[in-house]
């Protein structure tokens, strides 16, 4: 299916080939796919609310909890927990975005289509199926499964002062976009600390990277700005998640004061939800990775 967006973003970053993109992405999923997401033991998936709200999270469990069954079917054996802004939101179909990444080997894979809550599991089926590079991706090895904690869930409209905290300090985050009709795609953001800026409460800037030129995240932006944001506490088991409003700033004077910056986003919060224990796993860090710009 042609992508306005994605073809509206790819022409004025000057990418001429045709079907790059979500055009040539298949729907099955094959054996080594198959075997890629037997392995993991983390995903982060991406749906819009009732409302429209676009929200990322994150599923967790051992290698095995999630697999596939047959080349159009995915099922993962957990849904998200309390808090979690997407929470009961799968009792109905809708569309999903699924990353599943290995931040040990630097792999990763995105499965979209449309998700049910089948009993405790959620079971997909498959429309776009395909492998991403790894560049910006930090090494971490599982460490484990994080002590019991109570699981509670904080809802702002703007963040803390430790919030910003959080996200200034940050090495990766993940998004969701969705675009009515063509689906929800879940991606990773990655650099140095720093590389996503924090100004005020409500707004946060990061650079977009030389990447593969599919441009399906920034696609989809093109036609929907609504997205959501996923920011994990690696060491401590928690998870920032945000929605609201993103806008592409093509100027190149504003991205060439940023180092590697292709263009810079704008993102403006509209709502917050923190959830303590959000994260059952300990992650301990590796090294950045070497496509990262100073």
């Amino acid at each position: 299916m042609l992508h306005q967006g994605e073809r509206a973003v790819q022409r004025r970053a000057g990418v001429t080939a045709d079907g790059w993109g979500s055009a040539g992405v298949g729907a099955a999923v094959p054996p080594v796919a198959a075997e890629f997401l037997s392995l993991q033991r983390l995903v982060v998936i991406a749906a819009a609310d009732d409302a429209g709200s676009p929200w990322a999270g994150a599923l967790t469990g051992p290698p095995g909890f999630i697999t596939a069954p047959d080349d159009r079917t995915v099922v993962a054996d957990g849904l998200p927990g309390a808090g979690d802004p997407l929470a009961g939101a799968f009792d109905a179909g809708r569309d999903i975005g699924i990353l599943a990444i290995e931040p040990s080997s630097r792999r990763r894979m995105r499965v979209n289509g449309r998700a049910r809550r089948d009993g405790g599991r959620l079971v997909v089926h498959t429309e776009q199926v395909y492998s991403n590079c790894p560049k910006y991706i930090q090494t971490r090895t599982h460490a484990g499964a994080a002590p019991p904690q109570g699981r509670t869930a904080r809802v702002t409209g703007e963040l803390t002062a430790e919030q910003r905290r959080w996200i200034a300090g940050a090495d990766t985050f993940f998004i969701a976009t969705r675009v009515a009709g063509l689906g929800a795609d879940a991606s990773h953001r990655g650099g140095n600390p720093g590389f996503v800026t924090v100004s005020g409460a409500r707004r946060l800037t990061w650079p977009d990277y030389l990447g593969n030129s599919m441009y399906m995240t920034l696609g989809n932006l093109e036609l929907e700005p609504r997205c959501g944001l996923l920011f994990l506490d690696w060491e401590n088991g928690h998870t920032l998640h945000l929605t609201g409003r993103a806008r592409v700033d093509w100027d190149p004077a504003r991205a060439a004061a940023v180092p590697g910056a292709q263009r810079l986003i704008d993102f403006d919060v509209e709502r917050v939800v923190q959830v303590t224990g959000g994260l059952p796993q300990r992650w301990s860090f590796g090294k950045y990775s070497r496509f990262n710009p100073a």
